[in-house]
C-alpha cells in the first residue's frame, strides 16, 4: 500500500537553523540507510514533523523502493522524507522526479494506486537550480539495462501436466525459473514475502543467471497480486514461473506448483538439457 500526504512547500522559505533539527535515520526506515549519510532535518520536505509520522509515511514507499523500478528510485524519496542535515535542504530537480515518475507511476499503477499529487513533479526546481539531478546519460553505458518486468495478469497455475506437455512451452520460452515463496510477518502487520529463486534454465544470450533471478524476485514484486494467490499460508509453497523476454520487457507465460509427489516438472527439467524442439 503507498500513500503520501502533503508536500511541504514552503520549505525553501525556512530558517532551518530555528526551525529543523538534525536527527539520526532511525532503524525502521530499512530503504534510507546506506545512501552516503545517517542524519536527517526534522520537519522533513513532507512536512512530517514527527519522527512517528516520518516512519509511518515512509513505510508505506519501502515496498516500491524494493521493486528497483528506477535506479533513483531511492535517492528521490530519502531526499523528501530523510533530507541530508545541511545548512539549507536540498530538493530533487524536476527531472529527477520526471525520470522516476515515468518508471514507478506503472507499477503502483499495478498495485492500484496513481501517482500522488503530493509529488507532482512541477513542484521540484528546474536543473539549472541547486538540486540533486539524474546520473548522467553514461550511467546506461557503464550499467547493463536489463529487461524490465511489467505490470501484467497474473497467469492461471497449473497444477495437473505431463513432462511432454511442459517441455512444448519450454520450447516456446526464454526462461524458467524456480521460486520458493512464503509470507512473512512484519512489524507493521502488512504483507511482505521471502522470495528465493534458483534458474532451472534459460536461454537468452546475454542474461547471466542472476540477472534472471533478481528480474523474476522484480516481476514478483511488481505483480504482488500474484504472490497474494501463490501464497495463501504462511507455508513455503515452490512455482516454476515459464516466460519470455520480448522488446526489453519480461512477461510470464505459465506458473506450474511444484509439488514433491508430482515429478513431471524434475523430469520435464532433466529431460530439457537433451530435449530438441521442434
Amino acid at each position: 500500500v503507498f500513500a503520501v500526504n502533503g508536500f511541504l512547500g514552503v520549505a525553501t522559505g525556512l530558517d532551518i537553523g530555528l526551525s529543523t533539527k538534525c536527527v539520526a535515520i532511525p532503524k525502521e526506515m530499512g530503504m534510507c540507510h546506506k545512501i552516503g549519510y545517517s542524519e536527517m532535518r526534522l520537519p522533513n520536505l513532507m512536512g512530517h514533523t514527527s519522527m512517528a509520522e516520518v516512519i509511518l509515511k515512509s513505510t508505506t514507499w519501502q515496498h516500491l523502493v524494493h521493486t528497483d523500478c528506477h535506479p533513483h528510485v531511492r535517492t528521490f524519496l530519502c531526499s523528501l522524507f530523510a533530507p541530508i542535515c545541511l545548512d539549507r535542504f536540498i530538493h530533487p530537480c524536476r527531472s529527477m522526479c520526471v525520470a522516476v515518475r515515468d518508471s514507478c507511476a506503472p507499477v503502483l499503477l499495478c498495485h492500484g494506486h496513481p501517482w500522488p499529487a503530493s509529488l507532482d513533479c512541477d513542484r521540484f526546481p528546474g536543473d539549472e537550480d541547486m538540486c540533486l539531478a539524474p546520473l548522467t546519460k553514461d550511467y546506461k553505458y557503464l550499467h547493463k539495462v536489463l529487461p524490465k518486468p511489467t505490470c501484467q495478469t497474473c497467469p492461471t497455475v497449473e497444477e495437473f501436466f505431463t513432462h511432454k506437455r511442459v517441455l512444448e512451452v519450454f520450447c516456446d520460452s526464454n526462461f524458467a525459473v524456480k521460486v520458493k515463496l512464503s509470507k512473512k510477518r512484519t512489524a507493521f502487520e502488512d504483507q511482505e514475502y521471502n522470495i528465493e529463486c534458483q534458474v532451472e534454465f534459460i536461454t537468452q544470450g546475454s542474461l547471466l543467471p542472476y540477472e534472471t533471478q533478481s528480474m523474476i524476485q522484480q516481476w514478483l514484486l511488481i505483480n504482488e497480486k500474484c504472490i497474494e494467490r501463490m501464497t495463501p499460508t504462511h507455508r513455503p509453497m515452490v512455482y516454476l514461473l515459464v516466460g519470455n523476454i520480448e522488446e526489453g520487457i519480461i512477461l510470464v507465460k505459465q506458473v506450474y506448483r511444484w509439488q514433491k509427489k508430482d515429478s513431471q516438472l524434475t523430469l520435464a527439467t532433466q529431460k530439457w538439457r537433451y530435449h530438441k524442439c521442434l
